[in-house]
């Protein structure tokens, strides 16, 4: 394990990844998505992309951004990931009780200066307070965009209480 001497900051998963190292089992995994999927979801804690979906590592491409939006970023990993790494089909996972899906943007930028950050107004949050049609109009931008033209394209819902994951469109 290396470190920065007298910095400790990262002791804790260092130490932790000593031990996944050490049993480590996923060496000469393929790189492409062995069930041809892409899942797009929220950076929450609360969402196991691959436990919820009965998926095991290898199985799919997990992206991962503040409130699953499409952003250009999404779509530029989509079209490497449908060419270059197996993907045919992709599923847009939104889910409840979010924070980019309560109140309106200028609540974020409040909330951040209110935590002590900076002026954030420079940036969009991208949020929603219709969060199942902003999923559907995620899923249309995915649909609609001209690179993907042969990824098929699904939004839901996952419920962070019960697990539950509903399909939208």
């Amino acid at each position: 394990m290396r470190s920065v001497p007298g910095d400790n900051t990262f002791g804790d998963v260092l130490a932790a990844n000593e031990a996944y190292a050490h049993e480590f089992r996923l060496a000469g995994l393929e790189p492409r998505a062995a069930r041809g999927l892409a899942v797009l979801t929220c950076m929450d804690s609360r969402i196991e992309p691959l436990a919820m979906l009965g998926l095991e590592p290898g199985d799919a491409k997990v992206l991962r951004n503040a409130g699953a939006r499409v952003t250009d970023d999404v779509l530029r990993t989509l079209v490497l990931a449908s060419y270059l790494l197996g993907v045919d089909r992709a599923m847009i996972v939104a889910h409840t009780r979010c924070r980019m899906a309560a109140g309106e943007e200028e609540d974020v930028h409040a909330a951040v200066a209110d935590a002590g950050g900076p002026d954030t107004r420079s940036l969009a949050f991208l949020v929603s307070s219709d969060q199942e049609e902003t999923v559907r109009a995620d899923v249309q931008r995915v649909r609609s965009w001209p690179y993907l033209t042969r990824l098929r394209v699904g939004g839901f819902l996952y419920d962070v209480e019960t697990g539950h994951l509903t399909r939208l469109c």
